[in-house]
Parts: C-alpha cells; structure tokens; sequence
C-alpha cells in the first residue's frame, strides 16, 4: 500500500510550533497573533457504521445478512486508490456480508513481488482465477471445475474500466492466474453509477455473480445484492437520478455530453455503439 502523501505535510508542520509562535509576537505590531487565542472549530464527521461503513442514519446493515456467508472461496479485490474516496462504494457491503479472511482488500495501483508478497503468493497458486473480461478468458460458468471440492482465490479489480484496465496491463502478477469471465450476467442493479455497457457490472455484483456459480449457491447472489437495492433505492427517493449506460445513451441518441476529439476515444465509444468489446 503506498504512503499517505499527507504524512510528510504533517511531520514538518508540527516540526516548528515554537518559533512560529515566537515570530507571530515579535514581528506582529497589529495584534494578529491574538487570533491564535480564539477556539478552532472543528467540524465533526457524521458517525460511521463500523459493519456497512454507511453513516449512521443510513446505515443498511438491516439489509446484511444476520451472519457472514459461509462459502470457501477467497476474494482479493484490488482496489485503485481513487475508488477509496468514492461516497456511493459497493465493496464495503460486499466486506460486511463475507468472513473476514474471505474478502481482502488491497489498495494500490501497481504490485511487485517485493512489495506484495502475500498476493504475488496468490496469484502463483493454481487455484487462482483473475476476474477479467477478454480474448483470453474462459466463461467461469463453463469451467469443468469442482470448487466446492478444491476452494480458490478470485482476484477482482475494482476501479472504473480504464482503471482497471491499466491495472490489469501494468502488473505482470495478474497475467499469472487464469483469466476468466462472466458469460451470463445479469443486468447491472447499480443504477445510481453510469457504466460504459449494459452488461458491466460493479464489483459487488461481480461478486455476487462469481461466488453464486464456484459455491453452486444461487442463494449467495441474492443475499450479496440486497444491500446494493437497497443503497440505490434510498439515494433515488432522497433525489438521485437513474443512470443509463453510455451504451444506452449513444444508442438513443441521449448522449449529451460533447464528443471526445482523441481518436481513440471516438473508436471505443463507436464500439460501444456496435456492440463490440471494449
């Protein structure tokens, strides 16, 4: 996990009080330093639900399970940083229905051997798939593999798709495990966050989808995405807005936000239009 760049602000700051203090009297004829008397007011947090990491008054741990699903597979959902500060998360619902040593979370955009002992060990183990979609992937649902007999890991990128998509690229550890894919899900239910196509789907979903097939427990699916209706129902009741796929926008003609000039860009969203891979 990479350093807080605050920490460093922190230590030289708290490095020099004293002469800071001295100088405000010295070179301070207009009184200024007084100010340092008057009280600080410090704005509170609102208080956190430690199970859903939802603040208390919209917590959704009524909609958790009573007790953690019981299942053998491992998840080491790789987290991009900017997914950390992202007010409507989908893995900390997902963390509160599963055992602790179930769903680990790793934060960081890229992962050495050096660095990540514990995941490079993972992703080296046979009994590894990566979650990623592609001409190299193996559809999960078609795998002749018994694993409730042999538990695995799953690795799952979490991050918007060009995130993950430069993760994947760039750490050669991911490229180790087998790649596999969903073939047959769902209709993403994360209404409340614009996906690039109609069949993307957030990581709790993801989750959900992968676990419900490698457990044979289609019940799993059900209890993981509860807490996901029911943080999109209360976002739409107190003003937020359905959000269609880009895909669905392109293709109705909804689109209403000014078209890339990078070349690139215009191939991927032309793609999308054409319901090609991207």
């Amino acid at each position: 996990m990479s350093e807080s760049p605050s920490s460093h602000c922190a230590v030289s700051e708290a490095s020099t009080p004293g002469s800071g203090e001295v100088l405000a009297q010295e070179e301070d004829p207009e009184g200024f330093a007084d100010l340092s008397e008057l009280p600080v007011e410090v704005s509170e947090r609102r208080p956190t639900c430690l199970r859903c990491c939802r603040p208390v008054k919209v917590c959704l741990c009524p909609f958790l399970p009573a007790e953690p699903l019981d299942v053998s597979t491992c998840l080491y959902i790789v987290q991009h940083p900017a997914e950390e500060s992202r007010v409507l998360r989908t893995v900390p619902l997902l963390a509160a229905c599963l055992p602790k040593g179930k769903c680990k979370v790793l934060i960081g955009r890229r992962f050495s051997e050096e660095r990540h002992a514990e995941l490079a060990a993972v992703c080296r183990d046979a009994r590894t798939l990566v979650l990623y979609p592609g001409s190299d992937a193996e559809n999960l649902e078609d795998m002749d593999v018994d694993f409730t007999a042999t538990p695995h890991n799953v690795i799952i990128i979490d991050g918007t798709w060009s995130q993950a998509k430069d993760m994947f690229l760039r750490n050669a550890l991911f490229h180790l495990p087998k790649q596999v894919q969903l073939n047959s899900a769902p209709s993403s239910q994360y209404v409340i966050r614009t996906q690039p196509t109609n069949m993307c789907l957030s990581t709790l979903e993801c989750a959900a989808v992968t676990l419900s097939i490698m457990e044979k427990n289609q019940a799993i699916q059900e209890v993981l995405l509860r807490p996901l209706r029911a943080l999109c129902s209360f976002q739409l009741q107190h003003g937020a807005q359905v959000h269609h796929s880009k895909e669905h926008l392109l293709k109705s003609g909804l689109y209403d936000k000014p078209l890339p000039k990078n070349k690139r860009k215009i191939k991927r969203m032309q793609k999308l239009i054409t319901n090609q891979d991207v």
